[in-house]
């Protein structure tokens, strides 16, 4: 029995990876789609946005203070002044960063 494999050159190979590619991207698109419907209330949704954009900044401002928690631990293992000052610089960063919203709203008044 004869073999008979379809032999592809290097052009042929990075032609149909970019088709296999774009029929993947293709199914995905199609098949993730969903029908999103408008809210009643402009405001509703920037208010959403806005609570949605905050609770992303407070993630971060988490990791950095969990992070400024552990440089300060290790620098007063090793005694390091300068990695010390780092650790704090950093923990009230992360404090900041975290509560971010609330100082907004304080300044603010609202």
């Amino acid at each position: 029995m004869k073999n008979n494999k379809l032999k592809l050159g290097k052009k042929g190979k990075k032609l149909f990876k970019v088709y296999a590619l774009g029929v993947c991207a293709f199914a995905l698109t199609i098949g993730t789609s969903m029908t999103v419907f408008a809210a009643d209330d402009p405001l509703a949704v920037v208010n959403n946005l806005s609570n949605f954009i905050f609770g992303l900044i407070r993630a971060i401002g988490m990791i950095l203070l969990g992070w400024g928690i552990v440089q300060v631990g290790l620098a007063l293992k090793s005694h390091d002044p300068s990695q010390r000052a780092n650790g704090f610089l950093t923990v009230a960063g992360g404090i900041i960063i975290t509560f971010a919203k609330e100082i907004l709203n304080m300044i603010t008044g609202s």
